[in-house]
């Protein structure tokens, strides 16, 4: 372990933040840089607990104590050895994941938690630096073809680890560039995307074929794919949103909150955006319906955009601000409060969207809601909503962005032409990741719905043990890549 009195010496502190007043301004990541010594700190307060609930946590399981230990003593080396072993982006985690590892700390009981995903993100950068992650292309090849659809971290992870295991991966991605939800669904003050870049151009150099514009089921033809391939894995992602169905929903002025960070995105990156389909928050009302991590990052966004105002409306109770005492070491539901909330948001809870209202033109101009209050169904245990009497309003409105998640991926096209089984919730039904149909694999959100980039990573790594094991009656991808990946002096 680390420093054994760690814990009760420090307390918890990370990175600073750069004031709200300048980097509203840009588009960069939020953090200062963090010396050194104080992540030494940080990881000596990882505590000889027992029993490292931080691993069951993590989606991943990363080793976490052993790391922390690494970084302590300051062996890079062995820290980053330890952090690839489980995880294949730690540069993603380290800047997005919600960290459920740090949920579940030990020391959290009763203490601030370990920092554990800034100390992940600084381990990845230093081995970076340092060149420890590099270009390491297998050693040799199985010559099996594996056409990977999707290349957002499910996508990539999945790539990544067939190609370690000796195969020939072609990635197919519909769009202009590569890297999913993680290039166009993620804000560059959250994730820069010379970050994505650095890991794509790696892969490239290992030998992971990516092919961008590539429509399977549109372009692409799905047949073809049966039979040039050994092997498909299906990693496409949950990409039908949750509509919201009230009058006024077809006015001008309401999108899709992907829509909206996809544009901006793509903006970012240089390209052109047609004047008649641009969505601009500047010098609007701004209103996010839904009040999860992606309405924060219409938040973010709009507020970069020059937003008059900015309010998130969500239909549930305002969670509790404190941890409740039994809820360790599962996620808690408690109030959070993100960067983006900080640099400037109206929130509201228990407030339900009754409709839209618009101008002569067509545009909306207001939002009409509601309170509601929650009542539990004394037979079935389940919660539902009822609307208060004398409660609704409207509020300004010019610019209304559904971030209400999720229902599917999308069946229409290749998932039809497939013929692969979906589940009761609409996604594909595949049991050990492997689908109905005989050499085709799903992984990610287009498997499990919507969820986080962690989750997607950990799917991406077994479906890449399924399909080896299906394509060579065995398979040299472990769970945990230990001794036989570790890195070469």
């Amino acid at each position: 372990m680390a420093d054994p009195k760690g814990f009760l010496k420090y307390t918890r502190e990370l990175p600073k933040k750069r004031p709200v007043a300048e980097r509203v301004k840009d588009w960069r990541e939020l953090y200062i840089d963090f010396p050194k010594e104080k992540t030494h700190r940080q990881a000596a307060r990882c505590m000889d607990c027992g029993i490292p609930f931080c691993h069951s946590g993590c989606p991943l399981g990363n080793i976490i104590p052993e790391f922390n230990d690494a970084v302590y003593r300051s062996n890079w080396r062995a820290a980053v050895e330890l952090l690839l072993s489980t995880n294949n982006f730690p540069e993603f985690t380290g800047r997005i994941c919600p960290a459920p590892c740090e949920a579940a700390c030990v020391l959290g009981i009763n203490q601030p938690p370990v920092t554990i995903e800034h100390i992940e993100k600084t381990i990845a950068e230093e081995a970076f630096t340092r060149g420890y992650i590099r270009p390491r292309p297998p050693v040799w090849r199985t010559g099996k073809k594996v056409a990977v659809v999707g290349s957002g971290p499910a996508g990539l992870a999945a790539a990544a680890q067939l190609n370690k295991a000796g195969h020939l991966i072609t990635v197919f991605e519909r769009a202009d560039r590569v890297g999913g939800l993680l290039r166009y669904g993620i804000p560059d003050f959250k994730l820069e995307k010379w970050v994505v870049e650095r890991r794509i151009a790696l892969m490239e150099a290992e030998g992971v074929r990516f092919r961008t514009r590539a429509w399977v089921g549109k372009n692409v033809d799905v047949q073809e794919l049966l039979e040039q391939f050994d092997a498909i894995v299906l990693a496409g992602g949950c990409t039908v949103a949750r509509d919201l169905q009230v009058p006024g929903r077809q006015l001008k002025g309401i999108y899709f909150a992907m829509d909206y960070l996809t544009q901006q995105n793509r903006r970012m990156a240089g390209d052109p955006i047609p004047e008649n389909q641009s969505i601009s928050a500047k010098d609007k009302d701004v209103i996010v319906i839904g009040g999860g991590d992606t309405g924060a990052d219409c938040v973010g966004t709009a507020n970069r955009q020059g937003a008059r105002s900015v309010t998130q409306l969500e239909i549930l109770p305002m969670p509790p601000k404190q941890r409740p005492p039994d809820s360790w070491p599962e996620w808690p539901r408690i109030l959070r409060t993100s960067t983006s909330h900080e640099e400037g948001c109206q929130r509201e809870w228990s407030v339900n969207t009754v409709a839209f209202v618009g101008d002569a033109q067509g545009h909306v101009q207001h939002l009409v809601l509601e309170e509601v209050e929650w009542v539990r169904d004394e037979h079935s245990g389940r919660f539902s909503f009822q609307p208060k009497k004398g409660t609704r309003r409207e509020l300004p409105c010019q610019l209304a962005l559904i971030a209400a998640g999720f229902v599917h991926p999308e069946h229409k096209g290749m998932l039809e032409q497939l013929g692969v089984a979906l589940d009761a919730r609409g996604n594909v039904l595949a049991e050990n990741y492997h689908t109905s149909v005989e050499k085709v694999f799903a992984a990610g959100d287009m498997r499990r719905g919507q969820s986080l980039v962690v989750h997607a990573i950990a799917e991406g790594r077994e479906v890449a043990r399924a399909v080896d094991q299906w394509l060579m009656g065995d398979t040299i991808l472990e769970a945990r890549d230990e001794g036989r990946l570790r890195l070469p002096a």
